[in-house]
């Protein structure tokens, strides 16, 4: 494999930022670094160039498969400091969650504990109350089940920051989602929402009597040696080595601008999206998934298989699968699941055979905002082709 470091000329951001009441200068990007080989990928090395910008300060990425290897990083560490970013750093890589839970609930399905067909009430019979008796483990897990989003405090960006280290009981976010009506008859529409996940996490310990992260830690972490990946609990911290998100966000001086909010709790998310990782550990991860090493069998294709149903309100075709998400990128089917957690958004994606797989991290400047990063949407077009 050749080494080499990319000479790309990269733009300054202009933009204030707030650790606190102060604002700070922007600093000068960080040049693009890649591995590659036998060539460099010039369009992946496009699509992370000029970082920071207005619309992400860093960028990670790695492309592996029989169709070629290509490392890169882009941007910087911090902007206070404008060393360059950190390509091992860890970061928040939010609903790639649910591809870990989804896992372990089929390894459970695959020795007999869970069953995909039985209802979550069967399982939960003092949280799931009546109304919802017909859900199945399944449509938990394939955003079929109808169960709104629980209520959580704050409706802006402003306000989810000043509550971001309130704790989030798992239990009492199902009570708050099913005291409402159901969306939907169970089965008749798919609706993305993290709650299905977080009664998963939920199963999943009643089933093992045990926590639903060590169970995580036995059956994947543990067995493909993912070192740098883990579940921050409580604390709002990421652990270890980490690039700085930001968001753009009001000021405490009125303005709007760039605040750092790495140290942010996600408690809200749990096993629908509060794991840690970095590229190289999800880059293991993704390639041991689709080879048959983590769910095996009939099991598996449940992750490639997609409900025959409309989505809720837009009525397009149903895109989820149990853990996975497909998209079709340069006419070829790709599989995967991006996360978004305020300041950061990650994705792990492939073919079918595993052909080229891609892992990234963003540290995008409105990572939970309605529309896609560019720099991530960037980097999944440099790597599949377009839509």
């Amino acid at each position: 494999m050749k080494t080499r470091t990319s000479l790309l000329t990269a733009a300054v951001l202009v933009v204030g930022i707030a650790a606190g009441p102060s604002v700070l200068p922007a600093a000068a990007s960080a040049p693009a670094t890649s591995t590659a080989a036998p060539s460099p990928d010039t369009a992946l090395e496009a699509a992370i160039a000029g970082l920071p910008d207005a619309d992400a300060t860093a960028a990670l990425v790695r492309v592996g498969g029989e169709e070629g290897v290509w490392h890169g990083s882009s941007g910087v560490h911090d902007l206070r400091t404008g060393r360059a970013a950190d390509p091992s750093a860890r970061f928040r890589a939010g609903s790639v969650t649910k591809v870990f839970t989804a896992a372990v609930a089929l390894q459970l399905a695959e020795e007999g504990r869970l069953d995909l067909d039985r209802s979550a009430r069967s399982y939960l019979p003092d949280l799931i109350p009546a109304s919802y008796e017909d859900v199945t483990v399944r449509q938990l897990l394939n955003h079929t089940h109808g169960i709104p989003a629980p209520d959580f405090p704050g409706t802006t960006v402003e306000e989810w920051y000043a509550n971001r280290f309130r704790v989030h009981d798992p239990r009492d976010m199902v009570r708050s989602a099913t005291s409402k009506e159901p969306e939907f008859a169970p089965g008749e529409r798919q609706h993305y929402l993290n709650i299905g996940y977080t009664v998963a996490g939920l199963l999943i310990e009643r089933v093992t009597h045990d926590s639903y992260e060590r169970q995580v830690a036995r059956r994947v972490l543990g067995p493909l040696g993912l070192r740098n990946t883990s579940f921050p609990g409580t604390n709002p911290r990421i652990t270890g080595p980490h690039n700085h998100g930001y968001q753009t966000m009001r000021l405490d001086d009125g303005t709007t601008g760039l605040r750092d909010v790495s140290v942010w709790g996600a408690t809200d998310a749990w096993a629908a999206g509060d794991i840690i990782s970095t590229t190289a550990d999800l880059e293991r991860f993704t390639g041991a998934l689709f080879r048959g090493r983590i769910v095996r069998g009939p099991l598996l294709e449940e992750m490639f298989t997609l409900p025959g149903v409309s989505a809720f309100r837009s009525g397009k075709p149903a895109a989820y699968a149990v853990g996975l998400s497909m998209k079709v990128l340069g006419g070829r089917e790709v599989w995967g699941k991006t996360g978004g957690r305020w300041g950061y958004n990650a994705a792990i994606a492939s073919t079918r055979g595993g052909s080229r797989t891609l892992v990234y991290s963003v540290n995008s400047t409105d990572a939970k905002g309605k529309d896609m990063s560019r720099t991530a949407e960037n980097i999944m077009v440099a790597t599949y082709g377009r839509p």
